[in-house]
C-alpha cells in the first residue's frame, strides 16, 4: 500500500454538494430586524421556558433516546399510534433520516424545484440522485411532470405543502390526485414544516391523508409556529414500518431533554399558540395585501414568509432592505423570501419595497 497519500480517501458523493445558506443575521449599530429564516419573532409560548430551564438541570444525563412522554403528548395531540411516530433534530434532521431508510446509489428523490434548499443536499449525502420538477408560472408545484417524472429508480418523492420559499399550497384534490398516480413501494413525504398557518380550507392536512396510505409520511416540526428554532426538534408520522426504519437511522440522543421538555409544554399551550399564529396571519395578510398596492406580484402564502420573484434584481433589493436594517433571504437570480415578522419589521419592509419599485 502506497504511503504518499495525502489524505483518507472520502466518498466522491460528497463533491460538489451546495452549502446551506442560512438566513443573514440582524446588522449591528442600528435598528434592524430578521427576516431571512423564518423564524417566529416572538419568544416561546407561556410555561415553555420554564420547563424547559427545569429539564437543563439534568444535563449531566443523556435525553431520553425513545422520548417516551413526547410520543405520548403527540399521540394524543393528533391521534396517531405512538408506533407510527418518528422524532429528529428538526424536520430536516428526519428529513435525512427517511432519506437513510429509502434511498442509495442509482436511487432516485423527486421534488419540485424550487423547494426547500436542504433536499439536493440531503439527497446528494445519502448517494441517490435528485430529479428536480420545476415550478409552474404560479409558482405552484407541478404534480402532473412529478407523477410522470417517476421510474423504477424512484424511491422517494418530498411534496413541501405549503412550498418553501413560494408559500403556495397544494389543494386536497390536487394532491389526493397526484397520491393516487405514485406506486405504493414510493415513499411519498409531506413536508408540512408550516401546517399551522394555513387558512386556505382547500389544503389537506397531511395527517388526515396519512391514515390509509401506508406510502405517506408527513413531517412536522417545532422550529416555526412553535418558536422552538433554537432547540431542534421535529417529528414524523407514518405508518409503523417506515416509523421504525427512522428511529433505527436516528442519531442516537438526538433530540435533547431540554428540547423534549420544552415540545411537551408547546403541546399543552394550544390556545396561546393559535392565538399567537392567528396575529402572525394577520400581518401576513397586511403585508401581501399591501406589496400587491405597490404593484408587487405576490403569490398566495400560506406560510409565515411572502415571496417575490425579482430575477436579476434580486441582490439589488436585498441589498437595499440590509441597508434600511432589514435582513431578508435572496435566492440568486431568482427571488426573495421575506419571513412575516413583528409589525415593526414588515413596516420598514414595506418602506423599503415602495422606495426600491419607486
Amino acid at each position: 500500500m502506497s504511503r504518499r497519500a495525502t489524505g483518507p480517501r472520502l466518498r466522491a458523493a460528497l463533491d460538489g454538494i451546495p452549502a446551506y445558506v442560512p438566513g443573514r443575521p440582524a446588522g449591528e449599530g442600528q435598528e434592524s430586524f430578521k427576516l431571512s429564516s423564518n423564524e417566529n419573532p416572538y419568544p416561546p409560548l407561556p410555561g415553555v421556558l420554564d420547563s424547559a430551564v427545569a429539564a437543563a438541570g439534568s444535563l449531566n444525563r443523556y435525553p431520553d433516546m425513545a422520548a417516551t412522554a413526547l410520543f405520548a403528548e403527540l399521540a394524543a395531540h393528533f391521534d396517531v399510534p405512538v408506533e407510527h411516530l418518528a422524532v429528529g433534530t428538526g424536520s430536516v434532521g428526519v428529513a435525512q433520516q427517511l432519506l437513510q431508510a429509502t434511498t442509495g446509489p442509482g436511487d432516485e428523490v423527486i421534488y419540485a424545484w424550487r423547494s426547500f434548499e436542504a433536499y439536493p443536499i440531503i439527497t446528494q449525502i445519502s448517494g441517490a440522485t435528485s430529479v428536480r420538477v420545476p415550478l409552474t408560472a404560479g409558482e405552484e408545484h407541478d404534480l402532473t411532470a412529478m407523477a410522470k417524472a417517476v421510474t423504477d429508480r424512484t424511491r422517494l418523492i418530498f411534496v413541501c405543502n405549503p412550498n418553501n420559499p413560494t408559500g403556495v399550497a397544494i389543494g386536497r384534490a390536487d394532491l389526493e390526485h397526484f397520491l393516487d398516480r405514485v406506486p405504493q413501494d414510493v415513499l411519498v413525504v409531506l413536508d408540512e414544516a408550516y401546517r399551522e398557518f394555513v387558512r386556505d380550507p382547500r389544503v389537506p392536512d397531511g395527517i388526515a391523508l396519512y391514515r390509509d396510505r401506508p406510502n405517506v409520511a408527513v413531517l412536522r416540526t417545532f422550529s416555526k409556529a412553535y418558536g422552538l428554532a433554537g432547540l431542534r426538534v421535529g417529528f414524523a408520522v407514518a405508518h409503523a414500518p417506515v416509523a421504525a426504519a427512522l428511529r433505527k437511522t436516528a442519531v442516537p440522543f438526538g433530540v435533547s431533554g431540554v428540547a423534549q421538555a420544552a415540545a411537551i409544554a408547546s403541546l399543552r399551550s394550544v390556545p396561546a399558540l393559535l392565538a399567537r399564529v392567528d396575529t402572525l396571519v394577520a400581518e401576513r395578510a397586511r403585508v401581501a395585501a399591501a406589496l400587491a398596492e405597490q404593484g408587487w406580484t405576490v403569490p398566495d402564502s400560506q406560510a409565515n414568509f411572502v415571496w417575490l420573484r425579482l430575477g436579476e434584481a434580486t441582490g439589488a433589493f436585498a441589498a437595499a432592505c440590509e441597508a434600511a436594517g432589514v435582513t431578508v433571504r435572496p435566492f440568486a437570480g431568482e427571488g426573495v423570501r421575506v419571513t412575516v415578522g413583528e409589525p415593526e419589521a414588515n413596516d420598514l419592509l414595506l418602506a423599503t419595497a415602495a422606495a426600491f419599485r419607486a
